[in-house]
This record gives structure tokens, sequence and C-alpha cells, in this order.
């Protein structure tokens, strides 16, 4: 690899979570850097001052527990040397196991910190276009600006960038009741990549009875409010609204069995929810077509009601507002470099990653391997045994045709062998647990092979 010749500070776009972070890693390896911040000249519907890494949703960053994949991230980020985690300890409020912030605090530290930075220029104007710097750092958020918008769709081609987002549900594999459940192609034409739950009528009845009753979630303006389409497009449709047009509006549509024979008693379900795998390893499993609003609690029961996922863990539950995403799985590397073009790296929920403390690592690791592109080394790709290595390789590498965004989850982590599980087999905490050791111990080993390159070893 050839190094940059950039010698101007490094333009970072977008001072949310992942934009901050970037900007301090450089910063603190001692490399220049011109940070753009949109607010409050220009401001969203979403945030309500002109602070960066504003918390615009909850306060909580998530459980600290080490069995649960919050903890787990977390301490991730401390092994790597994550600014924001220490701004956000020291601003934490009492939430129980979790750590949560007081979030104007937070933000004001944030903001005086990269203000006060001798590195770091923090420019407030909003940028309409993708700097043609060697290297860049597009961190611009879910709620991009139309111009720089219309300028990362005209890189990435129409199709690749999405401002609508309609997610479905996700489960992980292993929860799943497989006597139950068949896996089966439509008519038998290719593999049977899908698994699939039969619904016979009084199934099928008692779903749509619950989703007609059932609880919705009422979205703020600006989770809604699409630029482009003004509404729903028809694929994106709510469940729940699909099956207040008719009682056999859902099985006509996203539920329809066509072409599909229950093995187990050969003939077709009065109705099917399909289930299509949400990565490579087949751990993960997307409920194709229900997107919803319903509120989470009353996915989890409606789901957990269905044939053969009374067990179902959950690693994402449905929603559906307006987000700004490219299809990451066929433009971005998982070091979250642009394939097709050289020095841009994209950081935060603009790559599909969600959840605060994914955004914060995926700024972090922009970062990191900005610093290594300056610097003219091999970039930084973090073992998929870790939370923040296995979602940034999930971006990259994820079926592209359906990818939607995703938070990390042990599900994305491959399963633990035998002999890093304590007595052998063990329940799901035993496995979470193997898998954060493991976590740790080869996190470790990565960071002795590739430590943070300083300013000093670029090339003049």
């Amino acid at each position: 690899m050839t190094s940059s010749s950039q010698t101007a500070p490094i333009p970072v776009v977008g001072a949310g979570l992942a934009g901050s972070e970037a900007a301090l890693q450089l910063a603190e390896a001692g490399f220049a850097v011109d940070l753009f911040e949109m607010r409050p000249q220009v401001s969203t519907p979403a945030h309500q001052s002109g602070d960066c890494a504003e918390l615009v949703c909850s306060n909580s960053l998530g459980s600290a527990l080490p069995d649960r994949a919050a903890g787990v991230l977390q301490a991730e980020l401390a092994a790597l040397g994550c600014q924001l985690l220490d701004l956000a300890k020291d601003h934490s409020v009492p939430a129980g196991q979790a750590l949560a912030v007081d979030r104007e605090k937070f933000a004001h530290a944030v903001t005086e910190r990269l203000e006060s930075h001798p590195k770091i220029r923090l420019i407030r104007t909003e940028v309409l276009t993708v700097p043609e710097d060697p290297v860049v750092i597009l961190a611009s958020g879910p709620l991009t600006g139309a111009s720089l918008s219309q300028a990362i769709q005209d890189l990435s081609g129409e199709e690749n960038l999405s401002f609508f987002d309609a997610i479905a549900p996700v489960v992980s594999a292993e929860s799943l009741d497989r006597t139950v459940l068949f896996a089966a192609s439509r008519y038998g034409h290719g593999e049977a990549d899908y698994l699939n739950i039969p619904l016979e009528k009084e199934h099928y009845e008692q779903l749509v009875d619950t989703l007609l009753d059932a609880d919705r979630h009422q979205p703020k303006p600006f989770e809604m409010a699409d630029p482009r389409a003004g509404a729903f497009f028809e694929r994106c449709m709510p469940v729940e609204v699909l099956a207040a047009r008719g009682r056999d509006s859902l099985r006509y549509g996203p539920l329809r069995p066509v072409g599909l024979t229950d093995p187990r008693t050969g003939r077709r379900p009065y109705a099917v929810i399909q289930l299509r795998p949400e990565n490579q390893a087949k751990s993960l499993y997307n409920l194709v077509g229900f997107q919803t609003h319903l509120r989470y609690g009353e996915q989890e029961g409606l789901i957990r009601s269905l044939p053969g996922m009374t067990q179902a863990e959950f690693v994402r539950l449905g929603s559906m507002h307006r987000n700004t995403f490219v299809r990451s799985p066929k433009l971005l590397n998982s070091d979250l470099e642009w394939r097709r073009k050289s020095g841009l790296f994209l950081a935060g929920q603009i790559t599909g990653m969600e959840g605060y403390l994914a955004n914060i690592g995926s700024g972090l690791l922009a970062g990191r391997n900005a610093a290594r592109k300056v610097c003219g080394l091999v970039p930084e790709r973090l073992p998929v045994t870790t939370l923040l290595g296995a979602l940034a390789n999930h971006v990259a590498t994820a079926p592209a045709a359906h990818f939607q965004p995703m938070k990390a989850e042990f599900g994305l982590l491959p399963p633990p062998d035998a002999s890093e599980m304590p007595g052998g087999r063990g329940g799901r905490r035993l496995r979470n647990l193997a898998k954060a050791e493991r976590s740790r111990r080869d996190l470790a080993a990565h960071l002795r092979q590739y430590p943070l390159p300083r300013a000093s070893a670029a090339p003049v």
C-alpha cells in the first residue's frame, strides 16, 4: 500500500457520536482534524441543541454486565482507547447495571473537549459534497442533509442509499424450534435457505386479531419524515397496516404459502412466515415482511406466540423511521473504507450500524484506519470474535439485497468451542460469558499487532 500524500487536516464530516470519536482518535494520535458540523446553523427535527454528540433518543448506552452485548462492547471500546466512553463515565447517572448519562452534560463535555483540543478545528458549516481530500471520514448520520445525501447517492448509485428504514425483527438461530419450523425454498428452486413457520387457520386468525388490537409506537415527526416519498413505500408497509386492509391480506401478501410444502404434513400450510438468514453464518434470522410499528413488548409477545418461536431470543425488534444509510455490503470493506474510493471512510449510522456504542465504535475504527492510511499502513480489521469486529464484518458482508441496520449482539459472534465453555455445554449466559472472554483475549492479541499509529510516523 502506498502512503497518502495528505498534509492538510483530515476532514471529518459530522460531529455526532461517530464523528466526535473519530476526530478525537486522530487528534490524540497527533493528526490535525477539521471537524465539520452543520448544527446549529442548519438544524434537524431530532436535535435540540448545537452540541456535538447529542443523544436524541435514550440516554442509556446499555448494560455494563459482562454477559450482555453492551457490556462486552464497552469493554472492547475501553481496550481500544475510546475517548467518548471515558466522558460518558464522567457524566453517568444512576441506572442500575447500565451505563446512562446526563445527556446535556455529556454533550457539553464532548463539545468542550473538541473545541479545546489543539489538533481539532470545529467548523460550523454544512458540507454539501463529499470532500476530495486523500483521506476523509464521513459520519453525517441518519439525518444527513439533502445535498450531501445526493452527493453520496451519486457516488454509490441511487439504489444503494435508503431514506426510509423499515426493519423487521431478527432472532437468533439457536433459539428456534427446528422440530416445528421447516427449511425450504418455494417450489424447491435453489437451496433451502429459508426457515418457515407453518400457520394453520387458527394460528393465522389469532395473529391477525393480535395485530389489529396491539399497541403501536407513536413515531415522532422526524422519525416519519421522508423527504423523497412523503409516506410509506408499499414495500415498507407495516404488517399491522396490511392486516387492517382485510383478514386475508397477509396470507395473500408476505405470508403467502404458495410453493411451500410442510414435509411433516405433506401439504401446504394455511399461511407461512418465512425467516431469511441475516448473516453469512446463518446464526441470525429475519422475519420477512414483518416490519412493524408495534411497541417492543407487543412484538415479543406476538412472535413468541407463533409455532416454533416460544423461546425466541431477539437480536433486533422491528421499527420504521427515516434513516439515511448506504447499502454497505456493496460499498464498504470491514475496515469501513469505501471499496471504490481509496481513503474515504464511513462511520456511524450511515454505515448501517445501530446503537450508541456501535456508532462510537465505528468512529473509533474509522479514525484508527484513517491514521493508518495516512501513514501508509495496511488497514486494521478487527477480529470477528469481537463484537465491534463482527459488526464491521457484518455491514461489509451481509446479503446486500436485504441489508438493514444492525446493532451489536452476541448472535453476530461465532459460537464458542467446547474447550471455551466452563464445564462443557452451558446455557445462554455461559455461552455469552465464553464469547466475552474470547473477545477480550483476541482483542488483546490484535492490539499488540496493530497499535494506533502516531502522526510522527506519517511520511512528510
